[in-house]
C-alpha cells in the first residue's frame, strides 16, 4: 500500500470531530467515532415509552401491496433512550423537517 493510500485509509477510519458551544459558553470538541457505524434503510417506525425510557423501533415493510392482508414488518433496530434524550431528538427532528419544508415544500401524507 502506498503512502497516499495509507493516508486515505486512515482518514476513513479516523473519528469525525465537531465543535459545539455548551451552555457554559466555552467551546468543547465532540469526537464522533464512525468506525463501527452501519447504515440501513428503514421505512417503518413506532415508539413506546415508560416513565424512565423511550423506545423507538425501526423496521422494513416489504409488503408493497396494501390490500394483501396483514403486513409483516422486519424490526431491524431498537433505540432505547432517556426521555431527556428523546426530547432533544424531537427538537432536532422538528428543525430538520422545518428546513426540509422550506427547501422542498411541506410533506404530504
Amino acid at each position: 500500500m502506498t503512502k497516499k493510500n495509507t493516508t486515505r485509509q486512515q482518514a476513513k477510519t479516523r473519528p469525525k470531530t465537531k465543535t459545539i458551544a455548551p451552555a457554559a459558553g466555552e467551546e468543547r470538541r465532540v469526537k464522533l467515532d464512525t468506525t463501527r457505524m452501519k447504515s440501513s434503510y428503514c421505512n417503518v417506525c413506532n415508539a413506546t415509552s415508560t416513565r424512565e425510557e423511550v423506545v423507538i423501533n425501526f423496521g422494513l415493510n416489504q409488503s408493497w401491496d396494501r390490500n394483501d392482508g396483514d403486513l409483516e414488518i422486519e424490526i431491524q433496530h431498537r433505540i432505547i433512550m432517556s426521555p431527556h434524550a428523546a426530547s432533544k431528538l424531537r427538537e432536532i427532528l422538528n428543525e430538520l423537517i422545518d428546513e426540509y419544508d422550506s427547501r422542498y415544500g411541506p410533506l404530504k401524507d
